[in-house]
């Protein structure tokens, strides 16, 4: 076992990043050598201090909004980049890092299939990360892995499919700020709808690239893809930690979702997502049906948790980014997620 930690730096410590560094903090043979955040009641104070968590005998952390300051080549193995939800925006950060020979997890949805929507910039990060020498990955809980990654994989014990449906029925109050905005939570019933008309609304960021990953993981060639937006109006008051919703605005998004194959929608994608949903009855859910031999029918009750599961996507990623040949990864690329219980160490292949 190589004795040195895994070096891990983080990029954005928001509600994902900071939970991140919660989680690595538990965790055996890896440290956080660095964060860049700019949110000024985060600045030059110790993450130990900001996440509220004995230091004991480890080094200080301070946070830093210089990026130039924290990702230095080579500086670490890894970064977690918990910033933005679309590739385009996400894009110079990504690059910098990768430039810096700094392998790269990203949360954004678009990066977890990101040529899905975004091929030529896809094709430039593959560039890039295998110049330097590094990998790249978007991931997260979807898309990344319930509505994609494990469709796909429950597919494997199948001879024949003939229709796929993927729905997810979850709470977003885990979620921080950027996420809120993307939902349209606290918004005017109105003003939700003129956000979806003019395209300004961005709703659940991820069914192209859920879609056209369960396509090309198992040979469906997706001719095109339909999604439709409506608002989840409240009828009382609803407060989570990020985002809050009086009665008779909107709470959420119901978000469906289509992709063709041969000509007829063969995957189905449907997502209701609200934050604090059970005060009005609305119990949370993962459940995938494939019809076709033999048909699967999965049930996850209550949702896995999207703040949570995102988070622990990205950290248990870590050793198989570290590990695999440079370039840009998905999760149909690299091997299953699986919870790193022990020595972080002993996951990672050092040549």
């Amino acid at each position: 076992m190589n004795k040195e930690n895994v070096k891990v730096a983080i990029w954005g410590f928001g509600a994902m990043g900071s939970g991140m560094a919660r989680m690595l903090l538990n965790k055996k043979g890896v440290e956080i050598v660095g964060v860049c955040d700019m949110h000024p009641e985060r600045v030059n104070k110790d993450i130990f201090e900001v996440l509220g968590v004995e230091k004991g005998e480890r080094k200080s952390v301070l946070i830093n909004p210089e990026i130039k300051e924290v990702l230095t080549e080579k500086c670490c193995d890894i970064c977690l980049i918990a910033t933005d939800s679309f590739t385009k925006k996400a894009f110079p950060k990504l690059k910098f890092a990768l430039e810096q020979k700094v392998n790269v997890i990203s949360t954004a949805e678009e990066m977890a299939y990101p040529k899905a929507q975004n091929p030529e910039l896809a094709a430039e990060l593959d560039k890039i990360a295998k110049e330097n020498g590094v990998s790249i990955l978007g991931t997260g809980i979807n898309p990344g892995l319930i509505m994609d990654l494990l469709v796909v994989t429950l597919t494997g014990c199948m001879t024949d499919v003939e229709h796929i449906e993927a729905k997810r029925v979850n709470s977003l109050s885990p979620f921080g700020p950027a996420v809120m905005e993307e939902q349209g939570v606290g918004m005017k019933v109105d003003d939700f709808n003129r956000g979806v008309e003019d395209g300004s609304l961005a709703g659940h960021v991820g069914f192209s690239e859920s879609i056209n990953m369960i396509g090309d993981a198992i040979g469906w060639k997706v001719e095109k893809i339909e999604q439709q937006m409506k608002p989840i109006v409240t009828t009382v008051d609803r407060q989570a930690p990020y985002g809050f919703a009086a009665a008779g605005d909107v709470a959420g998004v119901n978000m469906t979702g289509q992709g063709h194959v041969n000509g007829s929608v063969l995957i189905d994608m449907i997502h209701p997502q609200q934050i604090e949903p059970e005060m009005e009855g609305t119990f949370t859910g993962d459940y995938i049906s494939i019809k076709g031999t033999p048909e699967v029918n999965m049930v996850i009750k209550p949702e896995v948790e999207g703040g949570l599961g995102t988070i622990a996507m990205c950290c248990n990623m870590i050793p198989h980014v570290i590990n695999s040949h440079p370039g840009l990864k998905t999760m149909i690329d690299l091997p299953v997620p699986r919870a790193i219980m022990g020595d972080m160490r002993e996951f990672i292949y050092r040549g």
